[in-house]
């Protein structure tokens, strides 16, 4: 039987949600296939000591030291094979101005940014051509912690030092703010499942109290109109794709006047049973056991563990620490070039709006 260890916690921002992704990971894992078992660290260190005898690491850590690679790192060094995405892909997904960057270089529409990596990169007159609102945020980190929306220029100033607070990593993003119907793209195995529209109930956008409080959002399985559909599905799985993704992965988007602009692309996702992704899972037949029990094997098969072929774009570990040296320079020349200026998006066709659920699609 597999000795499957669900690593929680971690040393980030989002260290309760993730404690309660585990435990829902904990309580879903199929007792007749999986000996599973609780790994709770609060540091670095408890990792080597917390994985010892395990045969996998199902992953419901978020942020730092979870999302950014390093975990996926410390466990291929490890010889543990562990769910999801590389640790190329996590390191670029969780740097949202690079990710933005090579999304926008496969000609995906995102809104566009300013990237500060410290208060004496402030630059208010930047902000006014970007033009208000904005959301300022972490550059690196989820859940909207440290997220604020700024109307006004006299509100810029402490929403960017909230979010320098918040910042593991230091640098924040400060995003032109685009109304518009929200929407997520759950991808798996490379095939993007049921898209959720969300709508927040009691803000104007997506914030943690409407993400994790019962009652602060409506989201539900929603169909958009077939051309929308393929433009989504489209701009989904080519940030997934270009961002070398794996095994599952999920891409939030805003719609407006018929195009979707990608916000972010998360590589571990909330993994309650009512999270998003699980929802969309369920939305095409797989049960929150089923998913995670498709997660688990494919993952092994990623990371070689498995004999078995999973089509185009399948790669083992060695694979993954081969390649990415040459990518990772050129990701990082191209965020060197675009940091401190805006990136503003090039003219896309307008297509014809459609109005679905009372919201202009």
């Amino acid at each position: 039987m597999l000795r499957v260890g669900v690593i929680m916690g971690g040393v980030s921002s989002e260290y309760e949600v993730s404690l309660k992704t585990g435990r829902e990971m904990l309580k879903a894992l199929d007792p007749a296939k999986y000996t599973a078992v609780p790994v709770h660290i609060t540091s670095r260190k408890e990792l080597l000591e917390g994985t010892a005898g395990l045969d996998f690491a199902l992953l419901a850590l978020h942020g730092a030291y979870g999302e950014d690679g390093t975990v996926q790192g410390a466990l291929e060094t490890l010889g543990i094979p562990y769910s999801g995405s590389g640790v190329l892909a996590s390191s670029l997904c969780m740097d949202k101005g690079l990710a933005k960057t090579i999304i926008r270089s496969k000609s995906i529409p995102t809104p566009d940014w300013l990237c500060w990596d410290s208060m004496d990169d402030y630059a208010p007159e930047a902000v006014q051509r970007l033009g208000y609102p904005v959301m300022v945020k972490p550059n690196s980190g989820g859940s909207s912690i440290g997220m604020t929306k700024v109307n006004h220029p006299q509100e810029l100033a402490g929403a960017v030092e909230k979010a320098f607070a918040c910042a593991a990593e230091g640098a924040v993003l400060i995003e032109h703010y685009i109304p518009g119907q929200e929407i997520t793209c759950s991808i798996l195995a490379g095939e993007m499942l049921p898209v959720i529209g969300i709508q927040s109930l009691g803000a104007d956008w997506f914030d943690y109290e409407a993400k994790y409080e019962q009652g602060g959002a409506e989201e539900r399985i929603i169909r958009l109109p077939d051309a929308l559909q393929e433009q989504v599905r489209t701009a989904a799985l080519t940030c997934y794709r270009a961002l070398k993704c794996a095994v599952y992965a999920r891409v939030d988007m805003l719609l407006k006047d018929g195009i979707p602009y990608v916000l972010e692309v998360n590589t571990l996702p909330g993994m309650t049973a009512t999270s998003l992704l699980p929802q969309s899972a369920k939305a095409a037949g797989m049960d929150f056991s089923s998913l995670l029990d498709e997660i688990i094997t494919r993952s092994l098969r990623e990371r070689g563990g498995l004999q078995g072929d999973l089509g185009e774009g399948a790669r083992t570990v060695a694979d993954t620490r081969v390649k990415p040296q040459g990518q990772v320079k050129e990701a990082q020349q191209a965020d060197h070039d675009y940091a401190n200026h805006t990136h503003q998006l090039p003219q896309v066709p307008q297509a014809q709006p459609v109005v679905y659920g009372g919201v202009r699609l």
